[in-house]
């Protein structure tokens, strides 16, 4: 096939509905992640919250996302996706603007009527209703508005676009951060939201249903929760694997909060997180190739070490150029086992429940989203603020990580053997 067949292919391939539908999840991620480089030092500099307080905020913020997310394809099926999607970016508005304007004159008769660490944890659970529509809506809407010949290119293009909304977002919070305001960060985040609920509604066409199976019902992903719970071996696997997001969310948690208080007060923190979603973007293909001999299991193991002991770096030179050089090792890190982490679980699944297990593999970045703020929350209060020895967050940090990487090994020497003796 020449080089204009292929184009003409993908230019004919995709129906409006993709591209209205992708394009909008870029915006989409560019909000998200605008608003989560900014959260940790906007609830401690600005609302003033402690370190602890400020680090668990910012985890609940990014560990309902995925929890939510296991129910979200159902509801949005129930509800078809232009509906989804238009009401999901409207609660994304809504929220992002409560989140940017919770210190605002207008909202202190709310600030007064309840404390207010209840407030913000009302507020930061409203983005994790809308997120949850917004990914099964796009990557359905991706599947409905291909057709089969350019399929998986469809879903390049998204994996694409999302990576450069996770890049986008910390720098536009960088931009308006230093020229505006922290809290306009939020409110720059609701416009964009804001702006692809006009894009729904005046460009989104429902696409057709052709060749899917039956709907499930709510009541049904409840019942295939409690299939996966049954099954201890994929429990403990997930169990295990939390150990890898505790220690990658520090860049968003913990990560932020350190630089300000013990490297330089004026560092563009957001800026700094942008690093590895470049890294993503740069250097996916590139590890891929270079990783594909190996085993699944062994790739998270790799992935999972490379991670943890990227935070040596800021150990040995705590500088604004070293936490740069982690970043790019966390990345590399993440890259080495993400896509294998998804290969692995669909090979874990029994037969015919695939679907099921891979709708909560989300469930470690979660959890481990709201144990690391807790975690690292603690670690920076009692290691910094009372020891005065900031290093030790990152030694702990590390440490999470060397003994998931442990934990996962002996995992899998007790799975094989286990299976060889089955077989």
């Amino acid at each position: 096939m020449t080089f204009s067949q292929r184009f003409e292919e993908i230019r004919t391939g995709f129906e409006r509905p993709f591209w209205v539908a992708n394009i909008s999840e870029l915006f989409e991620r560019l909000s998200y992640y605008a608003a989560f480089a900014s959260l940790a030092r906007y609830l401690h500099e600005t609302l003033n919250f402690g370190v602890e307080r400020a680090s668990s905020l910012t985890g609940l913020f990014g560990g309902l996302v995925w929890f939510m997310a296991v129910f979200g394809g159902a509801l949005a099926d129930r509800l078809g996706f232009r509906r989804a999607l238009s009401l999901a970016y409207l609660i994304l508005s809504v929220s992002y603007f409560l989140l940017g304007s919770i210190g605002s004159p207008w909202l202190a008769p709310v600030r007064n009527a309840m404390p207010l660490v209840v407030l913000v944890s009302i507020v930061l659970a409203l983005p994790a209703l809308g997120i949850a529509l917004v990914k099964p809506a796009v990557v359905g809407t991706t599947a409905r508005a291909s057709k089969e010949n350019v399929r998986s290119i469809g879903y390049s293009i998204y994996y694409t676009l999302v990576n450069v909304g996770s890049a986008a977002g910390p720098y536009l919070a960088s931009w308006v951060h230093q020229h505006v305001s922290v809290e306009n960060v939020f409110r720059v985040a609701a416009l964009s939201v804001f702006a692809m609920f006009f894009v729904v509604i005046l460009f989104f066409k429902e696409p057709r249903q052709s060749g899917e199976g039956k709907t499930a019902s709510l009541g049904e992903v409840a019942k295939n929760f409690l299939t996966v719970l049954s099954n201890p071996r994929f429990m403990l696997f997930l169990l295990i694997f939390t150990g890898y997001w505790i220690v990658f969310w520090q860049e968003f948690i913990a990560l932020p909060l350190y630089i300000s208080a013990y490297i330089d007060p004026k560092a563009d923190t957001e800026l700094i997180l942008v690093t590895d979603p470049l890294v993503v973007i740069a250097f996916t293909m590139v590890i891929g190739y270079l990783t594909k001999k190996l085993h699944a299991f062994h790739a998270i193991t790799l992935g999972t070490l490379i991670t943890s002991l990227a935070w040596i770096f800021l150990i040995v030179r705590p500088t604004v150029f070293m936490a740069v050089i982690t970043l790019i090792v966390v990345a590399i890190g993440e890259i080495t086992q993400q896509p294998r982490y998804y290969e692995y679980i669909s090979r874990l699944a029994p037969a015919g429940q695939q679907g099921t297990y891979m709708g909560f593999a989300f469930l470690p970045l979660g959890i481990g989203s709201l144990i690391g703020g807790k975690f690292s929350g603690w670690l920076m209060h009692h290691f910094g603020e009372e020891m005065h020895r900031p290093e030790l967050v990152w030694w702990s940090v590390m440490g999470v990580g060397v003994v998931t990487t442990l934990l996962l090994w002996i995992y899998d020497r007790y799975m094989r053997r286990e299976t060889g003796a089955a077989a």
